[in-house]
Formats: C-alpha cells, sequence, structure tokens
C-alpha cells in the first residue's frame, strides 16, 4: 500500500563522515558545557539554532588579521575566542561543524563565492545541516547567525514535513539559495537571523578600513552562485592528518557552471584542473538524503521479509514500532514477521550513536 514516506536519495559523492565515538565529541561537549545552551529544549531544529547562536556569541568577527590562533582546531579557536580573539567565517565554519556533530547532526563543511568578473568577489566558509524535521539540508551560516528560508507554498522545495512553526518557512540548502538568487536575485525567500528566526534586509560589519558597511539580502544570497562541498565529511577527529583529502572539493557541474568561471581573487577558482576539483553532474548527488531509510518488502503466505537500507551516518541500530501507538523497538536488518492482521501498519527508523533518530518509513500490509 502507498505511503507518504521520506525522500530516500543515497550517497554517491561524499566519502566519510565524523566518528562519532571518538572521544573528541565529548570532551568538546564538556568543556564548554554545551548540554546548557539547549535550556530545555526539544524541538531538534531549534537545539540547532541554539548552538549556532551560542557560537556567534563567543567568536567574535575580526575578517582581516595578519594571522590567527588555533591552527584550524575547533577548541583552539574556542579557546582563543574565549580570550577576545576575532576569527574569519572558516574558524565559525570548523567550530559549527565540530559542535552540530557532537550532538549527532549530520553537518558537512563547504566554501561559497559571488564569482563575477570585475564585480564581487571573496569566498565564504559555511555550513549545511541535515534536519530530520524538514527531512532536508539547510544552510547555516554561524558567522551572521542567519540562514535563509522560503515559505512552504512556493513550488521546488523537496519536504514532506510541511511549514515552519508559527507561519515560519522552510530552511533552504546552498543549491536552492543559488536556485534563487540565479532565478531573480533571491526576490521570493527570506534572510532570518538567530534563533528566533526574524527577517533581515541587510547585516553589518566593519570593512578593512573600520567601517561599518551593510550588506543586502540580495548580496548574501549572490553568495552561494558558486559552491564547493568537502568531499570528506571528517574534518574534526581527523584534522589535520587528511588535510589533502579535505582539499577535494565537489562541485555542481550544470550549465551555468560549464558556461561561466568561477573568479575568486581576480582569478579562476585555484582548483580548476587540479585533482582537488571534482565535478558532480548529478544533483541528487549532492542533495542526499542522510538519515533516512528505504524497505524492500516481500510477501509468503502471512509472513513477510523487510529488508532496509539506510543512508544514517554512525548507524547504531534499526529500529520499528507498530503504528501509530507502539513502543520503538530495536530489530534486526531484515525484519520477519508472521502477519496476524488484515492491516499491518508499521514504522521505521534509524538510529545512530548519539541517541537521533531519523525520519519515520512507514510500510502499510494488508493480508
Amino acid at each position: 500500500m502507498q505511503t507518504d514516506n521520506p525522500v530516500f536519495i543515497e550517497n554517491t559523492a561524499f566519502s566519510s563522515f565524523e566518528d562519532l565515538s571518538s572521544p573528541k565529541f565529548k570532551a568538546l561537549k564538556e568543556k564548554y558545557q554545551l548540554d546548557t545552551v539547549f535550556h530545555g529544549e526539544e524541538d531538534e531544529f531549534t537545539r540547532m539554532l541554539l548552538l549556532r547562536d551560542w557560537i556567534k556569541k563567543t567568536i567574535r568577527i575580526s575578517d582581516f588579521e595578519e594571522s590567527y590562533p588555533g591552527d584550524e582546531y575547533a577548541e583552539n579557536i574556542l579557546d582563543a575566542a574565549l580570550k577576545g580573539h576575532g576569527f574569519h567565517c572558516g574558524h565559525y565554519m570548523i567550530v559549527q561543524n565540530a559542535v552540530m556533530n557532537s550532538y549527532g547532526y549530520v553537518t558537512r563543511c563547504l566554501g561559497a563565492g559571488p564569482g563575477v568578473k570585475g564585480g564581487p568577489d571573496g569566498h565564504h566558509g559555511i555550513n549545511e545541516i541535515w534536519s530530520n524535521k524538514f527531512q532536508k539540508w539547510f544552510l547555516s551560516d554561524a558567522k551572521y547567525n542567519h540562514h535563509f528560508e522560503k515559505n512552504a507554498s512556493q513550488p521546488a522545495l523537496r519536504t514532506t514535513s510541511g511549514g515552519g512553526p508559527d507561519g515560519q518557512g522552510i530552511p533552504l540548502s546552498a543549491l536552492e539559495i543559488r536556485d534563487e538568487y540565479l532565478k531573480n536575485k533571491a526576490a521570493d525567500v527570506v534572510l532570518v537571523k538567530g534563533v528566533h528566526r526574524i527577517p533581515i534586509e541587510y547585516d553589518s560589519l566593519l570593512n578593512i578600513k573600520g567601517e561599518i558597511i551593510r550588506i543586502t539580502k540580495e548580496r548574501f544570497a549572490q553568495t552561494y552562485t558558486w559552491i564547493e562541498w568537502e568531499k570528506s565529511n571528517n574534518r574534526f577527529t581527523v584534522w589535520p592528518d587528511t588535510a589533502h583529502e579535505l582539499g577535494k572539493l565537489n562541485m555542481y557541474a550544470d550549465d551555468y557552471f560549464r558556461n561561466n568561471i568561477w573568479i575568486w581573487d581576480k582569478k579562476p577558482h585555484w582548483a580548476y584542473n587540479t585533482e582537488f576539483m571534482i565535478l558532480v553532474e548529478d544533483r541528487n548527488a549532492i542533495e542526499w538524503t542522510p538519515n533516512t531509510i528505504k524497505a524492500d518488502v516481500k510477501i509468503e503466505g502471512d509472513v513477510a521479509s523487510i529488508s532496509l537500507s539506510s543512508n544514517t551516518p554512525n548507524l547504531k541500530a534499526y529500529q520499528i514500532k507498530e503504528s501509530p501507538v507502539g513502543e520503538w523497538m530495536d530489530i534486526s536488518n531484515p525484519v520477519m514477521m508472521t502477519l496476524k492482521k488484515d492491516k499491518n501498519e508499521l514504522a521505521f527508523r534509524s538510529l545512530n550513536l548519539t541517541g537521533i533518530p531519523g525520519t519515520e518509513y512507514k510500510v502499510i500490509i494488508g493480508r
């Protein structure tokens, strides 16, 4: 019987993930008392925003230092920040990746830039985080404590979770922001800031002369004209031993990519024509779906065999419950069940090592 299950897209483009069993994660949470950031909040997405807000409040923006302490270790960056040192976007990216993964939230590091010849230049380090609540990636900018959203009634948003709470929108991935900018300079999306997702039209920072400048929503969106994703997703636990692998960058090779050149520091991006630029032509390979499962159901007589496949990094267990009122229980895979009812409603989900459950996958079997 057909059910409204989450989209399952297999990971084919990314090579590794943080090892959540690493003692580094426990040490990070305990040292900075990160559990206190939640204030008893149970909603997953709000927890992510509270953690991002803590990073923003802890690290001061300073974009034009000659050198920075920390050697790109998340803990060293935080220690220096607590002493008053400022940092640029790449450091926020490193810290956010570590903090979010420490709570089991699948997070990846990426860079982006406007890349316009004779126009805006530069490079920005940010993260994407997989939201189980919205069943999609969303771009999270810890430096500015903001992200982009779009009203759930707008087309081309792949989610089955409905709109956000209190009428708020769906958080957008980097590619979705890029779509919106290339379509109409992001006229149909909202830039929101902080835990309460306050809509803003611009944000402010200091330029190299120490002057306050305003960056508009449109200009922020233009940043995602060009995007690179680190192919390896284990920066926190392996740095710097696999720095060479972390330098390999997935880039979405669509028509815009093929017909234009990414300009960075007034010249083509350094990775062109090197082993480090990895072209990905299938958009689904970029937007694969962590923490989702699919089931292959076979029935012989009154016995069902259900084989589960998963896109869950750090998978701990599969769980089952009889929908809609049963209790979640760990199960083996495949599942062998004797059908005792005319209509058997089952729900499955994955569970990772930190206890974060994936999205429910429903199976309805009639006899």
